[in-house]
């Protein structure tokens, strides 16, 4: 089991919708500086899990805690909030804002930064992400698949975070544009020395991005450990998520 400070911690969270129950007294830490990816089949409660943490889901018993801080739910002034980058699964770039708007969104409407420094800043932040500052002024519709992930990578990392949260960031793309986007979460994460926390069924994300695994099942945690031992661990559940089979086969 990992050691070190711990960031995010996840405390008997109960969370129910209608009769369904999605996370079930679900307990986590996070460690500062290291990257955690959760794995778990669809419809376990690994969406909800994040979103509980960002404060957009308010758990029906137990709660999340930011550097000991209890995260308030609903709460824009939250401070843990304010050092947390994410990445959506689906990018999420405003369709009526340049590529610049929207990965310095957090820095003019938050921050209330001026255009020029917040676009200088956007800049930058795009060409860590390995794209030209002619990106900058373009619509989103403009950029592939890859390139519309790298820019949302670029908006989760301007404001230099200490916690970033990745939701499926390889879903949709080709294996070779999808090591690419590992790669530079990788580089991000350890430039900025962020505590990371990914939820994906890319095996080969995890086996790039992870320094710890949690897999969820029946909204709990049913495995954790070491990336190095997940091929070593003797629940068949497990080895069956991680090697792409059926639990009978």
């Amino acid at each position: 089991m990992m050691s070190g400070t711990v960031k995010i911690a996840w405390k008997n969270v109960t969370k129910r919708f209608g009769n369904r129950t999605v996370l079930d007294g679900l307990s986590l830490e996070a460690y500062e500086g290291k990257s955690l990816v959760i794995i778990g089949g669809s419809g376990t409660g690994k969406s909800v899990t994040i979103k509980t943490a960002l404060g957009l889901i308010a758990p029906d018993k137990g709660h999340v805690e930011i550097d000991g801080q209890k995260v308030r739910p609903g709460d824009p002034s939250d401070p843990g909030l304010d050092q947390i980058g994410m990445l959506f699964q689906s990018g999420a770039l405003f369709d009526s804002l340049t590529v610049w708007e929207n990965v310095a969104f957090k820095l003019l409407k938050a921050h209330k930064m001026k255009r020029a420094e917040a676009r200088a800043r956007a800049i930058e932040a795009l060409e860590q992400v390995d794209l030209e500052p002619d990106v900058a002024n373009r619509a989103p519709r403009e950029l592939s698949g890859g390139m519309l992930k790298r820019a949302s990578l670029a908006r989760a990392i301007v404001t230099r975070p200490a916690i970033l949260f990745f939701d499926e960031p390889t879903t949709g793309l080709d294996p070779v544009t999808a090591d690419v986007i590992n790669r530079l979460i990788v580089r991000q994460v350890k430039s900025l020395g962020a505590t990371a926390v990914t939820i994906t069924h890319d095996m080969a994300s995890m086996r790039m991005i992870a320094d710890e695994v949690a897999m969820i099942e029946d909204g709990k945690i049913r495995w954790r450990g070491g990336l190095d031992g997940i091929d070593a661990c003797a629940d068949p559940a497990v080895c069956a998520f991680v090697q792409g089979r059926s639990i009978n086969d």
